[in-house]
């Protein structure tokens, strides 16, 4: 991993194998994998200071330029990536054992505030999340083709490349930053407990995060009274958006003034 990817990591803790290598978690297993490339690197720490924290080294806080103005566009239906390589993530969504399964989560393509595409639907423990790139079966965003985008919109769609790789785990949701640039993420549980702050997270490529942790869902009580200025709230929502910041820190104060971002639902069937 210091030779090939990261030159500052320090110990194996900082690293995470990826849910899709054949290695991960066979315990004393007859071979090890050594791919640096089947492992992310873990961001921290995991209770950040609000209202923001930097996950990555030596990346600078930096708010972003002002969105365009919100365009109207019409829904088209989510078609998966021709490009299909064997042995790479399968098509979770149109597989013939797949209304054999409950799914665990659905997954919603937003520009600024208007979804594009319909839900989809995940039955497999993982899905790639990506743009166009030939990288297997999964949810191909650059497959949503709309007119009129606006040239943030534009812009920031080609930012997206790899995308992220999402996986349902023991203990909870993964999101694995695979693109060129950084993601950012808020969940329920990032957020501090009865904290009015809301708590954007920024993944630098090559980095893992728990988007969404069950055992601490079960634990959190939200306070009823809580006003959400950016909509209501939803327990088992997360939000990630490509490349663009918001919150606090950001010229953007809401989600819905990102180009491009995911909302992922996630299903009460763990």
């Amino acid at each position: 991993g210091k030779l090939f990817r990261w030159p500052d990591l320090q110990h194996p803790a900082e690293l995470k194998p990826l849910c899709e290598c054949q290695s991960f978690g066979v315990a004393d297993g007859p071979t090890v994998c050594c791919n640096p490339y089947h492992f992310s690197r873990l961001c921290g720490p995991e209770s950040p200071p609000p209202p923001y924290s930097r996950l990555s080294p030596n990346d600078e806080q930096k708010p972003l330029d002002l969105s365009d103005s919100t365009l109207s566009y019409t829904e088209t239906e989510a078609t998966n990536s021709p490009n299909v390589t064997p042995g790479d993530f399968s098509d979770a969504s149109t597989s013939p054992d797949a209304v054999k399964r409950s799914h665990w989560c659905n997954v919603a393509y937003w520009e600024h505030r208007t979804r594009v595409g319909r839900l989809y639907t995940v039955y497999e423990q993982s899905v790639s999340i990506f743009y166009d790139l030939p990288q297997g079966n999964g949810f191909c965003l650059g497959q949503l083709n709309l007119d009129n985008r606006s040239e943030t919109v534009r812009r920031t769609r080609s930012k997206i490349g790899y995308g992220i790789l999402l996986s349902k785990e023991p203990d909870g949701v993964w999101a694995y930053n695979r693109s060129e640039h950084p993601i950012f993420v808020n969940s329920p549980t990032l957020d501090i407990p009865h904290c009015r702050s809301l708590i954007v997270r920024k993944v630098m490529p090559g980095y893992s995060i728990k988007v969404f942790d069950y055992e601490r869902s079960c634990l959190l009580q939200h306070a009823a009274d809580l006003d959400y200025a950016d909509g209501p709230y939803d327990p088992n929502s997360v939000r990630i958006s490509f490349a663009k910041g918001w919150g606090p820190c950001y010229s953007r104060q809401f989600i819905t003034s990102c180009p491009c971002w995911l909302e992922i639902l996630l299903s009460n069937n763990r």
